[in-house]
């Protein structure tokens, strides 16, 4: 498992690392062209929360290139590994195309990270000047974070300057569960059947449908009106189209539910025993 931590200046990236190194025993890894980090957050990547309840272990593998890293970690992808600190599309891209990669964002408000740089000692910066920094980060045209941390498949909101809140908070995230690596079979089809809904174009609400057999899908639908009608969204359905509330009109509704649409694809003939409909309302 290889776990990546980004966020913003004083966010707690450090106190999260220290967190799975000493509670789930994670080892670092690092890039070498990624060790210079945008000068803005070179202070913040020394930043920890106030107290730190662990000393520092300095057990950092570095790695000339990103291929080089996944390459070792692939081979003891069972073991704990953990990077903090992307700062490149091109190197996230990498490391997400690999199943025991995870990301996680680490955020609070800038009120609160400005006043944790004031209680590290020397010279931090004013208030004005830290949300420059921390815009100049975020948002920079070349390699501004935002756009990395908006891909993260877990958010943390580190609002608290208690660690052992913090540590509760990961302790609830399970974030060692392999589960988070890879959907169960119900999470997977939930996923498909809210898929589907993204075809519909129905006015009053979106709904998908799969239909699953041994663990194979049969048949996928979604609500709409019938072949050969005038979409909804089009002025179809003059019931979806009229505004009227809940439970009223229904008789003259032309749209049809998703279950129906899969249940009306899939023909009887592939409906057996042991079928399950997964529908995501």
């Amino acid at each position: 498992m290889l776990i990546g931590v980004c966020g913003g200046i004083c966010a707690g990236k450090a106190s999260v690392v220290d967190y799975l190194k000493y509670e789930h025993g994670f080892r670092s890894v690092s890039l070498a062209t990624g060790s210079v980090a945008p000068i803005q957050d070179q202070l913040a990547s020394r930043l920890k929360l106030a107290g730190s309840l662990h000393e520092p272990v300095y057990d950092n593998l570095t790695f000339a290139t990103v291929e080089a890293l996944l390459d070792f970690v692939t081979t003891r992808w069972r073991d704990r590994w953990i990077i903090n600190g992307i700062w490149s599309e091109s190197v996230l891209e990498a490391l997400l195309r690999r199943p025991f990669f995870l990301l996680i964002s680490v955020d609070a408000p800038v009120s609160v990270r400005w006043a944790r740089c004031q209680t590290t000692g020397g010279a931090a910066p004013a208030l004005e000047e830290f949300v420059l920094q921390n815009d100049e980060q975020l948002y920079n045209a070349n390699n501004g974070l935002a756009h990395l941390i908006d891909r993260a498949q877990v958010r943390l909101l580190n609002s608290s300057d208690s660690l052992p809140r913090l540590y509760q908070a990961l302790s609830a995230l399970s974030l060692t569960d392999q589960a988070r690596m890879r959907p169960s079979w119900d999470q997977y089809f939930m996923r498909l059947a809210s898929l589907a809904a993204q075809r519909s174009n129905c006015m009053k609400r979106r709904v998908g449908c799969v239909l699953v057999r041994e663990k194979r899908v049969i048949s996928t639908g979604y609500n709409g009106t019938p072949r050969n009608i005038k979409n909804c969204n089009e002025g179809g359905c003059p019931r979806c189209n009229g505004g009227q509330g809940a439970g009223v009109g229904l008789a003259s509704c032309l749209c049809i539910h998703a279950e129906e649409n899969a249940l009306l694809e899939a023909g009887r003939e592939r409906i057996r025993e042991g079928t399950i409909l997964y529908c995501d309302t």
